[in-house]
């Protein structure tokens, strides 16, 4: 996959913002939840309560600081036949979506994404197996690539 006809290309360095705020956002409940015993307890603090507190707080910032490196992780590569989409540090996710069995190429935006000028395009094909997302891409750019894998699924599939 990574020899010299493959030129991987990299998603915008905004969309590492844009998942620190939804990471933020979505520790904000297990924060507010772990601090009720300190607010809520009447004179004496148990050491429990602000071992609940410190434990969400140490994975809330542990996944802040992976951010960057899954955003680093994420690319995808168009080859003759086929898009090749990557991303994952851990547990690493490679698919090869053959242009021909495109059903619906999808761009999307949420709250956070169209304020930083982000897309995510999304493949879908016969199979659920090869569903694929590149999030991060700048509209102008999600767009161009939504209308030529359009082009290139009709072209294939006519010949089908």
């Amino acid at each position: 996959m990574r020899g010299p006809e493959t030129s991987w290309r990299t998603i915008s360095p905004l969309y590492q913002r844009e998942l620190m705020v939804l990471t933020g956002l979505g520790f904000l409940i297990p924060l507010a939840v772990s601090t009720v015993p300190l607010w809520v307890s009447l004179g004496s603090i148990s050491v429990w309560s602000w071992i609940a507190l410190v434990g969400v707080a140490i994975v809330a910032v542990v996944s802040v600081a992976f951010v960057p490196r899954r955003v680093k992780a994420i690319g995808y590569a168009l080859r003759d036949d086929d898009l090749v989409f990557r991303r994952g540090i851990f547990f690493q996710r490679l698919v090869a979506v053959p242009y021909g069995r495109l059903q619906l190429v999808d761009v999307a935006r949420g709250p956070v994404a169209r304020i930083l000028g982000l897309s995510k395009l999304s493949l879908v094909t016969a199979a659920a197996s090869t569903g694929v997302s590149i999030p991060g891409l700048p509209a102008d750019t999600a767009e161009e690539l939504r209308d030529h894998l359009i082009a290139l699924a009709e072209t294939r599939r006519a010949g089908l």
